[in-house]
């Protein structure tokens, strides 16, 4: 066990618990609110960890969805999470053992894949494991607060908590993309491609989370021709 890893893990880890934190704040309170029990909504927390799947989820529980419906669902809101393992996985030791795979697969999430994507060389198991011992606490500890706090809460304080969670995603892109300009292309064109596909008339019905992964799918492959990185490169930031 290699522990300095593990608390470099935790470390990086802080601020996606606290992002995750506010979120997942804001679930628990919406769960409580459609007649979740405490217990049922961190259980939901803490083994899915994934805001868009749950709260996709909780609409189709409390409307009546079908197991099948809700299968379909969730697959395409997190088909995404398939290119960030296959992603992932050119950044681990090819050696690794599969029940280090099993657990790790487990734990990817946006945000972990982000800090993890934008690590130096290879990223070993128990670097993982720390940044999901900070992260998974964040989620599931937000999600019981959420539920204890009910509905006393103003609107307006509710709608500053799900803020948290975009500037997570900045304080992860922006560091990388300040340093390559490959990147900041990357960051860019992937917004205002998701920004066409939302307001094309033809494309706005398209689920948010089968758009990334159109969004994804064409910006990675265009960098890939126009910006390749060789293959002594391994870090995210060329």
């Amino acid at each position: 066990m290699n522990w300095k890893e593990y608390k470099q893990g935790i470390k990086d880890g802080l601020p996606i618990c606290f992002g995750y934190f506010a979120v997942s704040f804001t679930f628990g309170m919406l769960a409580k609110k459609e007649g979740l029990t405490g217990l049922q909504a961190v259980l939901i927390s803490l083994t899915n960890l994934t805001s868009a799947g749950q709260f996709a989820g909780l609409s189709l529980i409390v409307n009546g969805g079908g197991l099948f419906e809700m299968a379909v669902t969730q697959f395409v809101v997190n088909m995404r999470y398939f290119l960030m393992s296959c992603s992932l996985s050119q950044k681990v030791d090819q050696k690794m053992p599969f029940f280090h795979r099993f657990f790790i697969s487990f734990g990817i999430t946006d945000e972990i894949f982000g800090v993890s994507a934008c690590r130096e060389g290879k990223v070993p198991p128990e670097f993982f494991y720390g940044l999901m011992s900070a992260a998974i606490p964040g989620w599931t500890f937000g999600t019981w607060c959420g539920v204890l706090s009910g509905t006393f809460l103003p609107e307006n304080m509710i709608s500053a908590l799900g803020l948290a969670i975009y500037g997570m995603f900045l304080a992860i892109i922006l560091p990388p993309a300040k340093k390559n300009k490959a990147v900041l292309a990357v960051v860019v064109s992937a917004m205002l491609l998701n920004y066409i596909l939302g307001i094309v008339p033809v494309l706005s019905g398209i689920s948010s989370g089968f758009r990334m992964i159109l969004v994804t799918v064409a910006v990675a492959g265009i960098a890939s021709v126009l910006c390749p990185v060789p293959v002594e490169e391994v870090d995210c930031v060329g």
